[in-house]
Formats: structure tokens, sequence, C-alpha cells
């Protein structure tokens, strides 16, 4: 990646460097942290709706302990 820079004089005689990429670093660290927030939300997703699942399996199991009923 090429980093562009352009040399201005001033006024006084003075020089200065301008760079067109400055916020390029915070930028990417945004979008950074907000793809690793989606993935966040979806595993989260996924691992409640698999433990709620289990959850509602191992109920159901254990109440058919010592029945028994044909639903068991």
């Amino acid at each position: 990646m090429e980093h562009e820079m352009s040399l201005t004089v001033t006024s006084d005689g003075g020089r200065r460097v301008s760079r067109d990429d400055r916020g390029e670093g915070v930028i990417s660290a945004a979008i950074a942290v907000l793809v690793m927030a989606f993935l966040g939300v979806g595993m989260w997703v996924a691992f409640n709706a698999t433990f709620q699942h289990a959850s509602s399996r191992v109920n159901q199991q254990v109440n058919c302990i010592g029945q028994s009923a044909p639903t068991c």
C-alpha cells in the first residue's frame, strides 16, 4: 500500500507534509470492532437456541423418569 504525501510550502517559508490517509487506522479498527461484535451476537444467538433446545429435551426426559406413559 502506497502512502501519498504532498509537500506544501507555507507563506513564511516553512514546509508542511500532509498525508491523505490520516484516519485510516481508526477506521480499520472500528470496522474490526463491528465485525467482531456481529460475530459475537451471531454466536450468542446460536448458543442460546442450542441451549434452549437441549434444556427442553432434558426436562422432557427427566419428567419421564419412572413413568410408563407412551409419550416418553
